[in-house]
């Protein structure tokens, strides 16, 4: 894994399909609001399902005028399809399929080992300045404090 990208540095662009093979850009999504990059391992994985349900569930606080949501895997737009359906995520499922977790690269939250993104978390401002950051280790739950920091800096 690469050093996970710092509060402060810009943000690197990209363009991903979502769950509905949509081309989604950061350039495009923070053109007006900020951004919430939630980096997650694999669909239809327990922790994983749990913590974007939790985005589910609070989906006001994570999508409003001031902020969007998106989470990204190294999974399929078919799977992520699939699993968005099964657990009703309305916020785009982003595929960092290939090259494969090249995004995931850039943000430092690839697990080169594990072949899949760690839990990171990224906040991007509207200038791609990083805002916030934090990657739990492989295997570990995201801490819960983490939404709470996230948001908080989402806010100022």
């Amino acid at each position: 894994m690469e050093s996970l990208i710092a509060v402060g540095d810009r943000a690197p662009d990209f363009t991903l399909s979502d769950q509905n093979n949509q081309r989604v850009s950061l350039a495009d999504l923070i053109a007006d609001r900020r951004v919430l990059l939630v980096f997650f391992p694999l669909a239809f994985t327990g922790n994983c399902e749990g913590e974007l349900a939790l985005i589910r569930d609070r989906l006001p606080e994570f999508d409003n005028d001031a902020l969007t949501t998106v989470a990204i895997s190294v999974g399929p737009p078919p799977t992520h399809k699939v699993w968005a359906s099964a657990q009703g995520f309305l916020f785009p499922l982003l595929s960092d399929f290939w090259p494969h977790g090249a995004v995931a690269q850039q943000y430092g939250v690839f697990s080169e080992r594990h072949g899949y993104a760690l839990r990171g978390t990224v906040l991007v401002d509207r200038d791609r300045t990083v805002l916030f950051s934090d990657v739990a280790e492989a295997g570990a739950p995201r801490d819960e404090g983490v939404w709470a920091r996230a948001l908080a800096a989402a806010s100022l």
